[in-house]
């Protein structure tokens, strides 16, 4: 059967906390640990690319056990934002420099003016893009995701698509010639006790909150997340309520059973997050997203959108995909967000390969985490939601799927973010379980192969928690927006080395690992 791209769902996406890793004792105060890390900026100037009307503002914190800092600074440049020149500073625990992590090559020194006015940005972004319900808001920033930064305009484009979707997307321009330079979407693509009948879990315990009327599907334990029924709209809609605590009927033809699985979602989320990581919410601010369920008619895609703080779910086409709701689609989701409030993994090239991978990573670390028997663990992505096909993506063989890579070669980061996120998603794979596991063999790949692994090198996996750990303490601390898998393969060398030791077991197995996905 001949694949069309259009008819699978790739779960869109569309974000300042201080994190306390490890242990609870562990504590520095933002304003002294950003004062530090400034300094270090302005000191090592050969290594920050620091230079005159440089700015910066420090929008995440992490502190380890035994005091070291890691402050993650966005830069601006005469007030410009830099796209691509965020960095992350490590400071240890006597207030000397342990290290820094950015991608910018050179000074974001840019002409001041630009020759292509933000009219014509605008009209140039909105020609380039379908839909008569939007509006294009161009922002003159540094683009330096590039070897040579360049000034440009980032034209934010809002509304609906002409099928009355939301559309929350990047365009990037360059301000002197009108040219595109890139372009990407910020719609990143899947206290009562009560009971839900789920679709895809079971019957599962919910928290609800208690109102005068009955309950509704708000959980003030988990930030006070909630879910509403758009009601086949794409705007508006009500949190759902419900009269005696027992939501849902594990069919579609109640409509709070997809909510179910939605709040559900969230709260595993949630609590995976919390328990594994010590981080309080998407945010780690201790506050709560929320779910929209039913969106559109035949919608079949799921996404979690920054603007909102929300997920939103459709009910997919009833041909190729049913409701968007599964256990690891909300995992993958909310992942999207941690993401944006952590490395911001900018959502095109390897980046976005990176990004979306993240979300596979964790969304699948989420369903092994709530270990229900009506949805076990597993390395497939979507498996439930998928009518036809037997799996969405897969992490043991991502090229099972007829579109994700294998391998890394050169060309990688030019595929659709969902199928280039496959040499993440099959390195997590090889790292937690090795080349022969009880969940398949998994083909490593040979020098020279272009996308599918066919080697037979094996691998002994560490086990997917440390694997987790790993790559979510490389995420927090290490990776930046313009990360590729080179950056990515030197970030979760250090973080297993820092977490397990120089020279350790885990450290070396994610070398291996990466070695065995073509990243070396």
């Amino acid at each position: 059967m001949k694949k069309n791209a259009a008819a699978r769902p790739l779960f869109a996406v569309c974000v300042l906390g201080v994190l306390t890793a490890g242990s609870p004792a562990a504590h520095a105060d933002p304003a002294q640990a950003k004062a530090r890390a400034l300094g270090h900026i302005e000191r090592f100037v050969g290594r920050s690319l620091h230079g005159a009307d440089q700015s910066y503002e420090m929008r995440d914190l992490v502190v380890d056990p035994d005091g070291t800092e890691h402050a993650r600074f966005d830069r601006r440049f005469k007030g410009l934002r830099v796209i691509g020149g965020d960095l992350v500073v490590s400071t240890n625990a006597q207030g000397g420099l342990r290290d820094m992590h950015l991608t910018l090559r050179r000074e974001p020194r840019v002409a001041d003016k630009p020759a292509f006015t933000p009219a014509q940005a605008r009209q140039t972004a909105l020609s380039a893009t379908a839909g008569a319900g939007l509006s294009a808001r161009p922002e003159l920033v540094v683009y330096a995701r590039g070897d040579l930064p360049r000034l440009a305009w980032d034209v934010f484009l809002s509304g609906s698509d002409a099928n009355g979707a939301d559309v929350e997307q990047h365009l990037i321009l360059d301000a002197q010639t009108g040219t595109r330079l890139d372009g990407w979407s910020d719609l990143h693509t899947a206290s009562a006790a009560g009971t839900g009948r789920s679709l895809y879990s079971g019957n599962v315990a919910l928290t609800t909150n208690s109102v005068s009327s009955g309950y509704e599907l708000r959980d003030p334990s988990r930030g006070s997340t909630y879910t509403i029924n758009l009601k086949n709209r794409t705007s508006g809609g009500s949190i759902f309520t419900d009269a005696d605590n027992l939501w849902g009927n594990n069919t579609s033809s109640d409509t709070a059973t997809a909510a179910v699985d939605a709040q559900y979602g969230t709260a595993v989320t949630w609590d995976y997050y919390k328990n594994v990581h010590g981080r309080s919410g998407i945010a780690n601010d201790g506050k709560g997203a929320y779910n929209r369920v039913h969106y559109g008619r035949n919608y079949a895609n799921a996404y979690w959108s920054d603007s909102c703080f929300c997920m939103t779910y459709g009910d997919g086409d009833g041909v190729n995909l049913r409701p968007l709701v599964s256990l690891d689609v909300s995992g993958h989701e909310m992942t999207h967000g941690v993401t944006s409030r952590t490395a911001n993994l900018t959502y095109s090239g390897e980046s976005g390969g990176l990004n979306e991978a993240t979300s596979d990573i964790f969304g699948t670390m989420v369903e092994f985490y709530a270990a229900t028997p009506a949805d076990p663990g597993d390395y497939l992505i979507g498996e439930k939601v998928m009518i036809k096909a037997a799996f969405l993506r897969s992490m043991v063989k991502p090229s099972s799927d007829g579109y994700s890579s294998d391998c890394w070669y050169s060309g990688v980061g030019s595929l659709d973010v969902h199928y280039s996120s496959g040499v993440a998603n099959h390195l997590f794979f090889l790292l937690a379980e090795g080349s022969n596991s009880s969940y398949g063999s998994s083909p490593t790949c040979r020098a020279g192969d272009t996308r599918v692994a066919t080697g037979s090198a094996l691998l002994t996996g560490i086990g997917r928690e440390a694997a987790a750990k790993i790559w979510y303490r490389a995420l927090t601390t290490k990776m930046t927006s313009n990360t590729n898998y080179a950056g990515a393969r030197a970030a979760t060398i250090a973080a297993a080395s820092e977490l397990y030791g120089a020279g350790s077991t885990q450290a070396a197995a994610v070398a291996a690992a990466w070695s065995a996905v073509n990243v070396n």
